[in-house]
């Protein structure tokens, strides 16, 4: 398994506690695509987060290609974070003054590449992506669907385990997300990557090889 929750657990407390996260388990095998899905407030976005190691749970475990993340000290955590796992944003989050081929080279240069070593990667990547001839773009100079394009470049580029998508569609138009889709479930696929996304959009989620429903904190089987 790439990804293992067990039995996890992650409570908020405000005025009164509200468990976002409530004893879920799941397990995601290598080259796999499964959607989450289910209404806003029932914890899919907590989710993501406590699989991505930006949060910890209450109690349970997160396991990461075997190793359990739950007991790993934060400089390890990181390392995990920058090698091993990638996330693609709804809102793409690229920065605004690098250009396509500074933003996608970015998290090798973070991992310590050789710079021949990342221009090289970055530049296969590109071409295999339909993005050579806006290499030297920046943001304000890209469509919607190019942009998430970049940020799916940018999330495979260091070759991660396990990416993790978050409404990877819902800030582009019905056909360029199609477009993205496509994409994004080719490429990740031919990276032997696993991909967790959470969506609203059922369309989208029935693109993937299986697809689990999410409420009140808890799995609550497939759609029908």
């Amino acid at each position: 398994m790439v990804l293992e929750l067990l039995d996890v657990v992650r409570t908020y407390r405000s005025h009164e506690a509200v468990r976002a996260v409530d004893g879920v388990s799941l397990g995601l095998s290598r080259g796999e695509w499964v959607a989450l899905v289910g209404p806003s407030g029932c914890g899919k976005s907590t989710l993501l987060q406590l699989a991505g190691l930006l949060d910890r749970p209450d109690s349970g475990r997160v396991l990461l290609e075997g190793l359990d993340t739950t007991v790993t000290d934060e400089g390890t955590r990181t390392r995990l974070r920058r090698g091993r796992l990638a996330t693609v944003f709804q809102f793409f989050h690229l920065l605004p003054t690098l250009s396509v081929r500074e933003n996608v080279a970015l998290p090798l240069h973070l991992n310590g590449l050789s710079v021949r070593e990342a221009r090289e990667r970055v530049e296969a990547l590109l071409g295999r992506l339909g993005l050579s001839e806006r290499a030297d773009h920046h943001p304000h100079q890209l469509s919607g669907g190019q942009m998430q394009r970049v940020a799916i470049a940018r999330a495979l580029v260091h070759r991660p385990a396990l990416i993790l998508a978050d409404e990877p569609t819902g800030n582009l138009d019905s056909h360029t997300g199609e477009e993205v889709l496509d994409l994004l479930g080719r490429i990740t696929r031919e990276e032997g990557a696993t991909l967790l996304m959470v969506t609203h959009d059922r369309e989208a989620a029935r693109r993937a090889d299986r697809v689990l429903v999410m409420r009140d904190g808890r799995l609550v089987g497939s759609p029908a």
